[in-house]
């Protein structure tokens, strides 16, 4: 069973559209800024990859998250040339933090925020009369944890048509922990470079409409062919090589494909060593037999880590590569760590190709891992 991506939308730093994100991924420009959200003076981190949308004379505002959520649904359900009466429409949302900050400004200033605000129901309620919301905060891997329950409903029979989405801003709390825990401090986030020193974070939000296949009144961008999910727990912060492996060969079985049928990986590329070299590990033996293998690229290296959405950011990032035959490069990648040799990293500028099939990696704290395999529309 495959289920038809119908509509699709996204910010990030780098753009207020998929064209636009895409675009400035191909092109390869440096898009790190110093840190405005927070007194840097009270980390060693300085940098982060920020959506620019605070008051001028700087500070921080509250209800950023849901701002861009309802933006990016809304323009995901236009896409899909369906109304915004999503009143019998569920809409599912990944995250990491949810409105987090905004709680940070409530007890720190005093901003005027609600209970019920911290809700994205409530917003999209408000917005879209949905009357069914969840709200997955499954750390890295929330939005392919959507996705994979969007597929779900629908194959029940639960729904002809659902949407995905997912949105986090940055927040002092979240900032502030990495800052503490990661032994180095990076300047930039270099995925899989022999330089890198770990994750800074960025923004965004990202969303889709999935429908039951050939029920939709427009075009299809892409099809879902199958999102695997697991939780290993070995570790806090450690990826487990053993628990992504059965995450990949799971999602391959669901969708019913094998290693040598993938023409791109959108890797999850965190910038931190031990995900960096685990995931390297894990594909190296996974393409080992699958011929000249996949291209594989890591958007993180440009947008930040955009947390919960990250999954679904690279999501639809793959569905532009494959309209387009065009694969983005790894921003800054210029000496691949040794478990990476072998693999199909960009580097450098955008490749050309016929890409037919994409596996998009995300992998969370706690060994949340998910996989989801998309193929490109006819």
């Amino acid at each position: 069973m495959t289920w038809d991506i119908t509509g699709m939308a996204a910010v990030a730093n780098i753009g207020a559209s998929p064209k636009e994100i895409f675009a400035a991924l191909c092109a390869g420009q440096e898009s790190r800024t110093p840190l405005r959200a927070f007194d840097v003076d009270k980390y060693r981190a300085a940098y982060a990859y920020e959506i620019d949308d605070r008051p001028k004379g700087g500070g921080d505002i509250s209800r950023r998250a849901t701002r861009w959520l309802t933006t990016v649904v809304r323009q995901a359900v236009a896409d899909a040339g369906l109304g915004e009466d999503l009143s019998q429409v569920p809409v599912l949302v990944g995250t990491t933090m949810r409105e987090q900050r905004s709680l940070e400004l409530w007890w720190r200033d005093d901003a005027d925020i609600a209970l019920e605000d911290l809700h994205f129901g409530t917003a999209l309620q408000a917005a879209f009369g949905a009357s069914t919301t969840y709200t997955f905060a499954n750390a890295c891997s929330a939005t392919l944890y959507a996705l994979g329950m969007a597929t779900d409903m629908i194959e029940l029979g639960m729904a002809d048509t659902v949407v995905v989405a997912g949105t986090d801003a940055a927040t002092e709390s979240g900032f502030g922990m990495l800052d503490r825990v990661q032994n180095d401090i990076p300047d930039v986030l270099r995925p899989f470079d022999a330089t890198h020193k770990g994750m800074l974070m960025g923004e965004g939000a990202a969303a889709i409409v999935v429908q039951r296949a050939g029920t939709g009144s427009g075009p299809v961008h892409a099809r879902v062919r199958g999102v695997s999910m697991n939780c290993d727990a070995h570790h806090a912060t450690a990826p487990d090589p053993d628990g992504i492996t059965r995450a990949v060969q799971d999602a391959y079985r669901r969708a019913g494909v094998r290693a040598e049928d993938i023409d791109l990986v959108m890797l999850h590329g965190s910038g931190t060593p031990l995900n960096d070299a685990t995931e390297s590990s894990v594909l190296r033996r996974i393409f080992d037999d699958a011929g000249p293998g996949p291209r594989m690229t890591a958007i993180k290296a440009m947008t930040g880590h955009t947390l919960g959405g990250s999954g679904l950011l690279s999501l639809v990032m793959a569905v532009l590569a494959m309209r387009e035959g065009t694969v983005p490069p790894v921003l800054g990648l210029a000496d691949p760590i040794p478990e990476a040799t072998g693999l199909g990293l960009v580097q450098g500028s955008a490749v050309s190709g016929d890409l037919a099939i994409a596996q998009i990696d995300a992998f969370g704290f706690g060994g949340i891992n998910a996989v989801a395999i998309v193929e490109a529309a006819q």
